[in-house]
């Protein structure tokens, strides 16, 4: 099928393509770590039963399991040689599917070009010379050049398929991280523009966030993709490690609807990449057959004001699309160890997000106490646990330029909640003799957080290349000493430019009332969110220290003698009292920062789940 045949065939209705062949195979008892294309001789039954269920739920198309028959991939399973067969093999198994038609996959080489890699252009472009030529001989209907995440990879892939195969049409998809750029950093429309440059006889994304993510890219893939048709194949939600395994959160109805909406965007072949199996292939069948229609799914694009300028799109955290939107939020706060170890701070963050916590709040360095860098714990969070985070980042003890580099680090790392704080004084931790020094108060690094970073640019002026996303809070305390002064305070954080506050523990709604009171007299509504620092007690004595002794902590009369009341039964009574505080502080705020006390996460995931019980 050339490109004219594929225009004529993508004419007549949306083509419904297969889903995830590799995450399948894994369901079915694969390892994960083997080398999926030898199972194309070595188990053909196993691929072929894969590719029967995809069509049987009503996929017009299956893609070829080939997708790393290629000799850099190959090489490390002692395969270098046995492209030919296996590809060969791989598309004789599709085509006794039963599927109107074969898709040769072409996957990434799985090693980096030159400069940032060792694999020079010219060796890209034979290796995929030799994959796509076996594929055109063993008589695919069409080549797909898929997650794809590198554009000048992409130019050798397209380079090879015109040589190697100049009759086939040629579909080409890139992949994309959670900023909605390739991991080289193009964006949507980079990609797009450069691929119908290339020749392209179809254009899209793959893989990557999923569904709603795929939607945001081929909408703003669309405007520059010259008339080319578009294709969609997400993976079903972005992966996330849990209990060792990865998972794919989306259901098959949610990935219909929004299936439905890339198709109302003008997406003419739809289908899935991880994690979609033949339950959300049916589910889009359906989708398809329903009457056209605008789709019931509103996922558009989200433009921070401060990144107005520059034009590029900024996609929300989760904590903030939450907060945008009115729901409660829970915040739970966790300390990185003591150690290289990150175990432990994994777990407890999975049981956490388990319970329903929506983020992890990870300090660094409480206490002026040695710990882990946050950063490393927010990252390791991020990756082994699946939740997001919010890092907290001090001012103590950085100055200017360790500070901008730090927060280019964080990015880099995938951290965008960023949660401003001065730091608790050296002088009460490990080392007292370490730097105190504060070159930036908290105002003035949100300031330089949303005027300077967000803008692409850091405090001298110069360009940073492209904008930062972070959304950033700040601390409030409705228990200071003098509240007049503790609200001009936060009016300047709120002009700074802070999006959500978490604030000292309280025990009664009293000192969130005051203090919104105290600022709506001087300044009118607050109306940044805030969540409510919810300190849970374990004993009578545990209440006693942290009134008497930890600045910032009242904690009234009544609560401090039903603890010492409680006896034995203390712990289970913190607890109520936590969860009782937490319903009485709804109509106040948005959201409660709960801080776990001696490492006792499982009387806070008691605390979450009771929260969540009553929301």
């Amino acid at each position: 099928m050339n490109g004219v045949e594929l225009r004529a065939v993508l004419a007549t209705g949306p083509l419904l393509a297969d889903g995830g062949m590799g995450t399948s195979l894994i369901e079915g008892g694969r390892p994960i770590d083997s080398c999926f294309e030898a199972l194309n001789l070595q188990d053909p039954v196993a691929v072929g039963d894969v590719h029967r269920g995809f069509v049987e739920a009503g996929a017009r198309l299956v893609l070829t399991n080939t997708f790393g028959a290629n000799r850099f991939r190959l090489e490390r399973h002692g395969l270098s040689g046995s492209v030919g067969p296996l590809v060969r093999a791989g598309v004789e198994i599709a085509r006794g599917s039963g599927a109107e038609y074969v898709a040769g996959s072409v996957g990434p080489l799985g090693v980096r070009l030159a400069p940032y890699g060792r694999v020079s252009a010219e060796a890209a472009f034979d290796a995929y010379s030799e994959a796509i030529e076996a594929l055109a001989e063993a008589g695919v209907d069409v080549l797909i050049i898929e997650t794809q995440t590198d554009l000048r990879e992409m130019e050798q892939a397209l380079a090879a398929s015109h040589e190697a195969a100049p009759g086939l049409a040629v579909l080409a998809s890139s992949t994309f991280t959670r900023d909605d750029r390739t991991l080289l950093g193009s964006t949507p429309a980079q990609v797009a523009a450069r691929l119908a440059e290339l020749g392209a006889d179809a254009i899209g994304v793959n893989c990557g966030e999923g569904p709603a993510q795929a939607l945001r890219v081929v909408r703003a893939m669309a405007p520059v993709a010259a008339g080319l048709p578009m294709l969609a194949r997400a993976n079903a939600g972005g992966p996330r490690q849990v209990g060792g395994r990865f998972v794919y959160p989306a259901t098959p109805g949610y990935f219909a609807d929004h299936a439905r909406a890339m198709l109302d965007e003008g997406v003419a072949l739809i289908g899935g990449c991880c994690g979609t199996g033949p339950a959300h292939t049916s589910a889009v069948a359906a989708a398809i057959e329903r009457a056209p229609g605008r789709a019931l799914v509103d996922v558009a694009e989200y433009v921070e004001p401060s990144s107005a300028v520059t034009g590029v799109s900024v996609v929300p955290t989760g904590l903030q699309e939450k907060l945008s939107r009115g729901a409660f939020v829970i915040a739970v706060e966790m300390e990185p160890p003591r150690s290289f170890d990150v175990s432990r701070l994994v777990a407890a963050a999975e049981t956490l997000t388990s319970a329903g916590a929506d983020v992890v709040d990870v300090a660094d360095s409480p206490m002026a106490k040695m710990r882990m860098s946050a950063w490393a714990a927010c990252r390791a969070i991020q990756d082994q646990a699946g939740a997001e985070t919010t890092l907290h980042f001090p001012t103590r003890g950085r100055n200017l330029l360790r500070l901008q580099g730090d927060l280019l680090g964080a990015h880099a790392l995938g951290i965008r909640n960023i949660f401003v704080c001065v730091g608790d004084p050296v002088t009460i931790g490990d080392f007292p003799q370490g730097s105190n020094n504060v070159d930036v108060t908290a105002t003035g690094l949100l300031s330089l957080i949303n005027e300077e970073f967000n803008r692409g640019l850091d405090r001298s002026g110069a360009s940073i290349g492209e904008p930062t996303s972070f959304f950033a809070g700040a601390a409030v305390s409705p228990v200071a000493g003098d509240l007049v002064r503790e609200v001009r305070l936060l009016r300047k954080k709120v002009d700074s430019g802070a999006r959500f506050l978490l604030s000292q523990p309280v025990y009664s709604v009293e000192p969130i009332s005051l203090l919104r009171d105290a600022y709506e007299r001087e300044f009118g509504e607050l109306t940044v969110p805030v969540l409510a620092g919810v300190l849970p007690l374990v004993t009578g004595r545990h209440a006693e220290f942290l009134h008497n002794e930890v600045p910032g902590i009242l904690i009234p009369d009544e609560a401090r003698e039903r603890l010492a009341a409680a006896g034995d039964d203390s712990g289970k009574t913190g607890i109520a009292m936590a969860t009782e505080l937490i319903e009485e502080l709804r109509s106040q705020v948005q959201g409660i920062y709960l801080m776990p006390q001696f490492g006792r996460f499982d009387l806070a995931a008691e605390v979450v789940e009771a929260a969540r019980r009553s929301s």
